[in-house]
């Protein structure tokens, strides 16, 4: 992804938003699989969206040539992180899928998502990618998904700024993206 991205470092933190990673961190500590994993972070996430006291200003600056992302928190043991997504109007992801299990929250505004299943190539046609799902993610909604059928593209269609809260079961201040694969096979725009 092109995100633009603050610099990987301690962020700003709020009483809120440390409240949020304690949960999280209690969630991620029980081992399970990645989808109840995601489940149990969405249920300690809910509550603390759209809560003025969750993000520092800073953290909800967007950039005007493409959506920007603030790390919020990797845990010390890479385990999962925490990061805030600001999108502008307009803005956008390229269809892509995640290296680990993910949950995302709307703190702000809203998002547009189209999910898409991957077909394999077969019999001479080409592997293409179908549009199964679309989402207008309002503030508050939550969603988890983990590898593989994480497939998707996020946009704000809207006509003010959107932020959102993602927590992936990685290091994202390590990795630098949550991205796994970035897809360039045909599908509808």
């Amino acid at each position: 992804m092109s995100a633009s991205t603050t610099a990987f470092r301690a962020a700003r933190t709020t009483g809120r938003l440390d409240a949020l990673v304690a949960g999280v961190r209690a969630a991620v500590g029980r081992g399970l699989p990645p989808d109840l994993t995601a489940y149990l972070v969405g249920e300690r996430l809910a509550p603390h969206l759209g809560a003025a006291d969750l993000l520092a200003d800073e953290q909800c600056e967007g950039d005007p040539g493409r959506y920007r992302q603030h790390l919020l928190h990797a845990e010390h043991d890479g385990s999962f992180s925490v990061v805030g997504l600001v999108w502008l109007p307009g803005q956008r992801t390229p269809v892509h899928d995640h290296v680990s299990w993910c949950v995302t929250g709307v703190h702000e505004g809203a998002e547009h998502e189209r999910r898409y299943r991957l077909v394999p190539a077969a019999s001479g046609a080409p592997a293409r990618l179908v549009p199964i799902e679309d989402l207008v993610n309002r503030q508050g909604t939550v969603c988890g998904f983990a590898p593989p059928g994480d497939i998707h593209r996020v946009r704000n269609a809207g006509t003010r700024r959107a932020i959102s809260l993602h927590v992936y079961g990685a290091d994202i201040s390590r990795l630098g993206t949550s991205v796994r694969r970035v897809y360039a096979l045909p599908a509808d725009r």
